[in-house]
């Protein structure tokens, strides 16, 4: 499928649908409007103006959603994307912090005010601030995944 649409597929749009109550489960806020129908919701999510990425429970967990500004940034398309370990989103270096911060909102339900390195398929390394991490259950509540929001990010120089 191609980036413009995949989000359309009713498994996706389910999978919006678990992200934005899960939401609202942890924060008792909404991350966007959620009037109309799931298919408007699902296509409100991706055209977001702040980015939204989530993984599966898999072992090692693969990247499930990413919204256009989530591609963009990890410079990916769909169908790579969402077939990447989510710790690969992270140098070496800093995956045990974000397996700790995982733990944390894990723990919690959500974790608010996350800050930490990330980098894209081409080594391009960015700073995320304010980042809000939270776990996607189900309505009987049994965890089905993480997901992260944020709006802030700064490029890091390679050094």
């Amino acid at each position: 499928m191609t980036p413009q649409i995949w989000w359309m597929d009713r498994l996706k749009i389910v999978w919006t649908n678990l992200l934005l109550d899960s939401f609202r489960r942890w924060t008792g806020r909404d991350l966007i409007e959620r009037g109309g129908t799931v298919e408007a919701q699902a296509e409100r999510l991706f055209v977001a103006p702040f980015v939204v990425v989530s993984h599966g429970i898999e072992p090692d967990p693969v990247l499930n959603y990413g919204n256009r500004i989530a591609l963009d940034l990890w410079e990916m398309e769909w169908e790579e994307f969402s077939r990447t370990p989510s710790r690969l989103t992270a140098e070496p270096v800093n995956r045990e912090e974000r397996a700790r911060m995982l733990a944390q909102a894990q723990a919690q339900g959500f974790i608010d005010n996350y800050r930490g390195v990330r980098i894209s398929r081409t080594g391009r390394r960015f700073l995320v601030e304010q980042a809000l991490v939270w776990n996607v259950v189900d309505d009987a509540g049994q965890k089905q995944g993480q997901a992260a929001t944020f709006a802030r990010w700064t490029f890091i120089e390679n050094q």
